[in-house]
C-alpha cells in the first residue's frame, strides 16, 4: 500500500528537497581504498587489546554520563582549552546539526565560500537558512576579499571555513580568518577537520582573543577513528553552554568514550603517524605532478585533488574496474575533471600509481 501524499507533505518542504547522503561506489571488487579521507592505520594491537580489558569492566546495563565531561577534561588537556568550552558529539557531521539548530532560522544568512564539503549547504537548507554562496578564486582558493564583502553587505548570522579545505585540501592563512572574525558580528565556524596535517596554524592559538568563533574538529582522520564517530566543538565556555542546551543526553557511548581515552595516553603515536601520513601525501603529490595532462592541487590535508585532461569520470570508472577506488569531483561545479586520491599505505599508493599510469590515455 502507497502511503497518502497528505501524509508525506507533512515532511518539511526543505527535508523533502533533499537526497539521502550517500558515497557512490561503482560495482566490482575493490583491492584498495582511497575514496573517504581515512587514516590507512588501523588501531595497533597492543593497544586494541588495552581497550578491550577496559571495556570488559564496563557495565552494559548502565547509560553513560549525559555528557562526557572526563573525556572533554582530557581532550582539553591534549589541546591545552577550557574544558567547558568543549562539546562532544558522534562524529563533526552530527555537531553540524547541532549548530543548525541552535543557530539557524528561516531568517539566518549563512556564508559559505566554494567550494566546500557539500553537507554545510544541505545543513543550512534542512533549517531554512539563507545561503550566500560565494565563487573561488581562480586557484580555487576561498575568496576572501568577497566573503569580506559579503559579510559587510548582509550581516550574516554564520560565515563557514573549511581549512584545511576539503574538497581541493588548500589552506586559508591564519591572518585571513582572523580578518573575517574581526568584520563580523556573526559567528564564525572553522572546519579543522584536517588540522593535524596542516603547516599553517590552528586558530585555537589566538582563540581567546575571538568569542564569536567556533572551532570544528574530528577523530575520524589523523586519529584514524572514523568507524567510532566522534568530534567535538571548541569555543568560548559561554557560547559553548549556550549550544549544550540542545544536545541530547547519552550521545557519547561507552565504547567510543573508552577508546579515546586510551588513545590519547598515546600520542606519540598519533604524532608519528600524522607526520609519516604528510611525508607520504607529498610523495604521492610529487608523483602526480609528473605525469602527463595531471594538474594537482598542492594542499595540506591527507589527500589530493588533481585535474585530469582526459574524461574524469571515464578514468574514476577505469580505476574502479582494476580495484582501485578514488573520488569523482565532477559533483561540485568548481571540480569538473578532477579527482580527489586519499593518502593510503605505500603499497596502496604504489598500486594507484600503477592504475592511474596504466588507465590514462
Amino acid at each position: 500500500m502507497g502511503i497518502q501524499n497528505s501524509l508525506l507533505n507533512q515532511i518539511k518542504p526543505e527535508v523533502r528537497k533533499q537526497h539521502p547522503y550517500k558515497v557512490g561506489v561503482p560495482p566490482g571488487h575493490i583491492n584498495v581504498k582511497l575514496n573517504q579521507n581515512e587514516s590507512p592505520f588501523d588501531l595497533p594491537s597492543e593497544l586494541r587489546e588495552a581497550v578491550i580489558s577496559a571495556w570488559r569492566e564496563i557495565a552494559f546495563n548502565r547509560y553513560p554520563t549525559e555528557q562526557p565531561a572526563d573525556l572533554a577534561k582530557i581532550i582539553a588537556d591534549y589541546i591545552g582549552w577550557d574544558e567547558r568550552g568543549i562539546i562532544l558529539g558522534n562524529g563533526s557531521n552530527e555537531l553540524t546539526y547541532t549548530l543548525g539548530l541552535a543557530l539557524i532560522n528561516p531568517n539566518s544568512r549563512v556564508v559559505l565560500p566554494r567550494p566546500m564539503f557539500s553537507f554545510y549547504e544541505r545543513v543550512v537548507n534542512i533549517y531554512g537558512g539563507e545561503i550566500m554562496s560565494i565563487a573561488p578564486r581562480k586557484n580555487l582558493q576561498f575568496d576572501i576579499d568577497a566573503v569580506l564583502d559579503a559579510v559587510t553587505r548582509t550581516e550574516p548570522s554564520i560565515v563557514v571555513i573549511t581549512t584545511p579545505n576539503n574538497p581541493t585540501s588548500l589552506v586559508v592563512p591564519q591572518e585571513e580568518i582572523k580578518s573575517i572574525a574581526e568584520a563580523t558580528s556573526g559567528l564564525v565556524l572553522i572546519d579543522e577537520a584536517y588540522i593535524e596535517f596542516a603547516e599553517e596554524p590552528s586558530l585555537l592559538s589566538v582563540l581567546n582573543q575571538f568569542p564569536n568563533v567556533i572551532l570544528l574538529r574530528t577523530f575520524s582522520k589523523a586519529f584514524g577513528l572514523a568507524g567510532l564517530r566522534l568530534g567535538y566543538l571548541i569555543g568560548d565556555p559561554n557560547l559553548m553552554s549556550e549550544i549544550m542546551k540542545v544536545r541530547p543526553p547519552f550521545m557519547i557511548d561507552r565504547f567510543s568514550i573508552c577508546v579515546v581515552k586510551e588513545l590519547l595516553k598515546h600520542t606519540d603515536l598519533i604524532h608519528s603517524r600524522t607526520k609519516w601520513i604528510r611525508s607520504e601525501t607529498r610523495r604521492l603529490t610529487q608523483a602526480l605532478k609528473q605525469l602527463k595532462g595531471v594538474h594537482v592541487l598542492e594542499g595540506q590535508a591527507n589527500f589530493v585533488t588533481f585535474q585530469v585532461s582526459c574524461d574524469s569520470q571515464a578514468l574514476f570508472r577505469a580505476l574502479a574496474g582494476s580495484g582501485v577506488l578514488v573520488r569523482d569531483m565532477s559533483g561540485y561545479s568548481e571540480l569538473k575533471g578532477f579527482l580527489r586520491v586519499t593518502t593510503g599505505t605505500s603499497d596502496e599508493n604504489r598500486e594507484f600509481l600503477r592504475a592511474l599510469t596504466v588507465a590514462i590515455p
